[in-house]
């Protein structure tokens, strides 16, 4: 197993910040128009549940784990796990989002999270979680300040252990390589390619002014107006819209 995978580009933490002012659908917007990456790869393609939506996005780069909670001899005979997993946890670059691959999946049998794992993550530079699995203890997280992404709530930890880190997981129907830098809130999550990561801030802006001044105005009918000169009004904005973006990007509207 890997444990010292870091992210290929690093952002300042300044620009970490500045990225949470937009959700997670604004950087989808944006990485349509500077990144080559299918957009399908990047999001996950089940749905999530954000059980904090109140703290709002969250940006780190990932670390991640592989669990199970099933078998009551897991900690018996891998007994130093969580103890290399905290290890990986602390030496790898922060922010950080721990990304929790549970493999008994459908099935839940206990959480990794809960008061104790949500502070001891914190204190080791992880601001949140993405997991296939279950929380619990919310209140307690929330007031760790420990933001989550989970499938559903659990009440025991039942025989939870990590088995592997530092490895590619899946979760939610996405492939998650650890480094890579995501942005999440109650949308989902959205992975953010090496190629598009010292753009994709001036593309969310971007997108998100030509929005308001083309295509959002167009839509709003105004008192009096016909229909048929608002609808071609709509079909006007929609046309600045995207002249707008090819102007400004290379690569608007296209992927390979």
């Amino acid at each position: 197993m890997t444990t010292t995978a870091r992210p290929n580009i690093s952002l300042a933490h300044g620009d970490l910040l500045k990225l949470k002012r937009w959700n997670s659908c604004t950087i989808a917007n944006a990485l349509e128009q500077v990144s080559t990456a299918d957009p399908l790869s990047l999001v996950n393609r089940d749905e999530t549940r954000d059980f904090m939506p109140e703290m709002g996005p969250m940006v780190g780069y990932a670390v991640t784990v592989q669990i199970t909670g099933s078998d009551p001899r897991i900690k018996q005979t891998q007994p130093d796990n969580f103890r290399l997993y905290r290890e990986y946890l602390a030496a790898q670059l922060g922010p950080k989002i721990v990304v929790v691959e549970d493999l008994d999946a459908p099935a839940c049998y206990g959480s990794i999270w809960g008061e104790v794992g949500a502070n001891v993550a914190r204190t080791l530079g992880c601001v949140g979680t993405i997991t296939d699995g279950a929380i619990r203890d919310l209140d307690e997280m929330k007031n760790a300040g420990f933001k989550a992404l989970a499938r559903r709530l659990a009440v025991s930890h039942a025989y939870t252990w990590p088995v592997r880190w530092g490895v590619d997981v899946a979760v939610f129907g996405t492939r998650i390589k650890p480094g890579q830098l995501i942005h999440a809130d109650k949308h989902g999550f959205i992975v953010i390619p090496d190629d598009a990561s010292g753009r994709v801030l001036e593309a969310a802006r971007f997108m998100d002014d030509n929005e308001c001044d083309t295509v959002i105005p167009s839509a709003r009918q105004q008192q009096g107006v016909p229909l048929p000169q608002v609808l071609e009004g709509m079909n006007t904005a929609g046309v600045r819209f995207a002249a707008n973006a090819r102007a400004r990007y290379d690569r608007a509207g296209e992927w390979k």
